[in-house]
């Protein structure tokens, strides 16, 4: 019995306390509602007060209505003074509650007259959203205002968040808060000499455009030698800063070039290596892999949508297979009746290039296909100064696995060990008793598989089309030769050298002529070392 009764007596408590907090949020509304339709027989000169008495509030409710109120948006009706945020509908006006924003009826704009206010009253809403905005207990809605304040940088709001950064307790917002009264200050004509080198020093700190900005356009409004000394070495930090940031953002766009490039040549360069075939249909097998991804997803999308997360995953093998499949076949139909006459196998891989494309364009047609990201691949973060979005960094990642992998099959397996017997000395391999057409035949495959997982990868920075591997045919035989025909070590480094290199000479000569820059470069560095820069080591290599 007695537990029963406490459980009652706690029961009984807890409907008292919530029927006593919605008394209080009800007479809470009332009041809210009691002020604002105060608004509509206020003279413009009272309306100020009444807005003050509305961010007194503190209630983060009345901020859509004063937005409105700024806008211009809010109107009372002329029978009975109600008070409404107005939207525009094909029949008139819709009105929507001041607090709940629910909707109500349409009306003729001449049932209404709108609530003015001046330029005065507009930032007395700035100042009022900004405060109220500021104590809301949603982190994400502090942080939006101190960022909309570091924007428009307004005076008045300077109190307001001196008020917030002495109670803020996330470090996020803080900062946010910080920047924006550093940026108020130097604005602020009565700030003292100290104010603004605190601000400066924030600045100069920050290191990033904004903060050069800022400090640029405070320089010529400096009012004494410390503070224009202070604000040409912030300028100098911060432009030093920037320097190093654009340094380590070429270095990482150029990693990221690299790592396509390392994805489309490593097939190339193990098909070339062991075989000595120039394959001038390699960028096709990119493009079969892109279009394979892009038929996954199609498939996914229309029959399992809650699987599209996986699509990449499903697309990898299949890729692999596709392009694989492709490769063995063109190698088994053309290409082995055409070994030691390298003009027509040239010739002939670049006839079958052509069909291919042609086959895409009459099945996929000619316009480019968009093959979406998956959301584990989309959205960026930023490290300092430096932007990195989330699908050239999994590339590079999935570039060095396949680097990785493919350099373990080469030194821990059976078939490894035959590919690189036939890459060193044919004669002697096929004399050890291994079958070199089987080894080559399975060599171009694989060759072939891996350039259609690169089409996979390529598909999430760019549009699929039938051109899609002409575009990095030429860069992919650039690094093979440059690296070292058949050496994967040296098709890694060519293609991350290659890849820096270019992005380091684009701002200066532009994205053309840097390719020709590079084209120079490897074309005189091959005089030198026409091995490239790993050469393969053997018998029948040395001849």
């Amino acid at each position: 019995m007695r537990q029963l009764r406490k459980l009652a007596v706690a029961v009984l408590l807890s409907f008292l306390a919530t029927v006593a907090s919605t008394g209080h949020g009800k007479a809470s509304d009332t009041s809210l509602e009691a002020t604002i339709s105060a608004l509509a027989s206020a003279k413009l000169k009272d309306r100020g007060n009444h807005i003050e008495a509305l961010a007194a509030t503190g209630d983060a409710q009345v901020v859509p209505f004063l937005e409105a109120l700024a806008a211009g948006d809010v109107y009372f009706k002329k029978s009975d003074n109600a008070v409404f945020i107005t939207r525009k509908a094909e029949d008139g006006l819709q009105l929507l509650d001041p607090l709940s924003l629910e909707e109500g009826e349409v009306v003729g704009s001449r049932s209404l007259k709108k609530v003015k206010v001046n330029n005065k009253l507009r930032r007395l809403i700035r100042g009022a959203v900004a405060g109220l905005t500021l104590q809301s207990q949603d982190a994400g809605t502090r942080l939006e205002a101190a960022n909309a304040l570091y924007k428009s940088q307004d005076l008045e709001a300077l109190p307001l968040l001196k008020a917030a950064v002495a109670t803020e307790t996330d470090e996020t917002v803080k900062d946010a808060q910080e920047r924006a009264i550093a940026a108020i200050t130097l604005k602020n004509v009565k700030a003292s000499e100290a104010e603004r080198l605190e601000a400066l020093g924030k600045f100069k700190a920050q290191g990033d455009q904004e903060a050069l900005a800022l400090v640029s356009s405070f320089l010529p409004q400096a009012k004494t030698a410390a503070e224009s000394e202070a604000a040409a070495l912030a300028i100098q930090s911060i432009e030093k800063s920037l320097a190093m940031w654009d340094a380590v953002e070429n270095v990482w766009y150029g990693l990221s070039l690299g790592s396509v490039l390392l994805l489309a040549a490593i097939g190339l360069a193990i098909t070339f290596g062991v075989m000595g075939v120039i394959n001038m249909a390699h960028g096709e097998m990119v493009m079969l892999g892109a279009y394979t991804t892009f038929v996954v997803q199609e498939v996914i999308r229309t029959s399992f949508p809650g699987f599209f997360e996986f699509s990449l995953l499903f697309a990898l093998p299949l890729a692999f297979l596709v392009a694989g499949g492709v490769g063995l076949a063109m190698e088994r139909g053309i290409i082995r009746f055409l070994y030691g006459r390298p003009l027509e196998t040239l010739l002939a891989t670049w006839g079958v290039s052509l069909i291919l494309q042609q086959a895409v364009r009459t099945i996929f047609g000619p316009t480019n296909k968009e093959v979406g990201n998956p959301d584990w691949m989309s959205g960026a973060f930023e490290i300092g100064g430096l932007a990195l979005t989330a699908n050239r960094l999994w590339i590079l990642v999935f570039a060095l696995v396949v680097f990785a992998v493919l350099l373990m099959v080469l030194k821990r397996t059976h078939f490894g060990l035959q590919m690189r017997a036939v890459t060193q000395n044919r004669r002697m391999a096929a004399s050890m008793g291994i079958r070199t057409p089987w080894v080559d035949a399975m060599t171009f495959a694989l060759g072939s598989g891996i350039a259609g997982m690169a089409g996979v990868a390529l598909s999430q920075i760019s549009n699929v089309s039938p051109n899609l591997g002409q575009t990095y045919i030429i860069d992919s035989f650039m690094v093979v030769v440059f690296g070292g025909v058949g050496n994967l070590w040296g098709t890694l480094v060519g293609a991350m050298t290659l890849g820096v290199a270019n992005k380091f000479l684009e701002p200066y000569a532009g994205a053309v002529l840097a390719k020709i820059l590079v084209l120079v470069f490897i074309i005189l560095f091959i005089q030198k070392k026409p091995r490239g820069l790993f050469a393969l080591k053997g018998r029948a290599v040395d001849l």
